[in-house]
């Protein structure tokens, strides 16, 4: 019911974004996503007796979030300047993570303490801060054009001029494959219950620090990476040097079968992970001229939704087939596997270096 919408809608939400004002876009897409919360609270309240309105709800959610994806990751840009922009990402993955840990802390404790349809108004409550941060933005720079380019339609042609650069531009598309394949081949969070509860007898306690270890992994090198990424020159090679260390992390977890060894390397996954999607979001947005950026992000969805979810259907079928460990150990072959094929063959995003293979354009006049 997430998916389909976001499949279906993608390309439209790209186009959306380069043709229109983003910031108006994002205060519709924030009000949109804020009602059904409303909704979904006040039918919580009155009491859900039948599904079919969470998946009516979660579809709207999803279709409408679609369009807020690449209006809000083809804004970033236009706000910060390029010589901070590495950091900024970083911040924002920080920022990210840590939401990550305490939205269902606080979410478990409203639940224990009010029920489940206040934390349904409480959510629906919390997109009035990003309503409010959208309309403090005053001066947003003007969009860069080449003087006789046209100013792109919602078309057919704007989409399919989307995805001709993304397709058409090797470091771009590197980076997506990548991002696809890595996660698709190393999704090992999906088996975690079954390694807590059979293979390391932890129970639900042990359970819990798990499934949070590759959040702590990604907090601490999000900081980390606040304070270098900028630094870093040979964003390429780091990038896959952290997706090569994601996957060797995986495989050491597959064969674990001692409780801080495998958080260590779920801690380890998160750090990785993190430190790959800085540098990917940096070199795809420098990468892509300000007009593009929409549909870019868009078709950049596909890839970073298609390959977690079809990811965790191979994981739960080579866990059914031949168990658990041997799932999350060929997957992480999988990913190294892919990674060093990248390194040997994908030129453009190796060798790619600040100032030297490529030239980061202009954000903004």
């Amino acid at each position: 019911v997430r998916v389909v919408p976001i499949v279906i809608l993608s390309l439209v939400s790209g186009v959306v974004a380069d043709v229109l004002d983003r910031r108006k876009v994002m205060l519709l897409t924030q009000t949109g996503m804020a009602l059904m919360a409303v909704v979904l609270a006040i039918v919580s309240f009155a009491g859900l007796h039948v599904a079919w309105p969470i998946y009516l709800l979660t579809a709207l959610s999803a279709g409408i979030n679609t369009f807020d994806g690449p209006a809000r990751q083809a804004l970033i840009p236009s706000l910060v300047p390029v010589e901070h922009f590495p950091n900024a990402i970083s911040l924002n993955t920080v920022m990210f993570q840590f939401a990550a840990v305490l939205g269902p802390a606080l979410g478990g404790i409203v639940l224990a303490a009010l029920g489940v349809s206040w934390v349904y108004a409480f959510n629906a409550l919390s997109f009035g801060a990003v309503i409010v941060g959208l309309l403090m933005m005053r001066d947003l720079p003007v969009r860069v054009r080449i003087a006789e380019e046209r100013p792109p339609q919602v078309s057919l042609g704007a989409a399919v001029e989307g995805l001709r650069f993304v397709f058409g531009t090797p470091l771009i598309r590197s980076t997506m494959l990548l991002d696809f394949f890595a996660t698709f081949f190393s999704s090992a969070t999906a088996l975690l219950p079954i390694f807590a509860q059979d293979i390391l007898q932890v129970g639900a306690q042990g359970y819990g620090l798990l499934f949070a270890a590759p959040a702590v992994g990604a907090f601490v090198a999000g900081l980390t990476m606040l304070r270098v990424a900028s630094r870093i020159q040979r964003r390429g090679w780091v990038l896959l040097s952290a997706v090569l260390v994601y996957g060797l992390a995986t495989v050491i977890f597959g064969v674990s079968r001692l409780f801080w060894l495998t958080f260590a390397c779920l801690a380890l996954t998160g750090a990785a992970d993190t430190v790959s999607m800085v540098l990917r979001n940096v070199v795809r947005q420098l990468a892509t001229p300000d007009g593009l950026r929409g549909r870019m992000t868009s078709v950049n969805m596909i890839f970073f939704m298609g390959g977690p979810q079809l990811g965790e259907l191979e994981a739960g079928v080579v866990a059914n087939a031949w168990g658990a460990p041997i799932s999350v150990i060929t997957g992480g072959l999988g990913c190294v596997l892919v990674t060093v094929w990248m390194m040997a063959t994908a030129s453009s995003l190796r060798d790619y270096q600040v100032g030297k293979t490529e030239r980061e354009p202009a954000l903004s006049t």
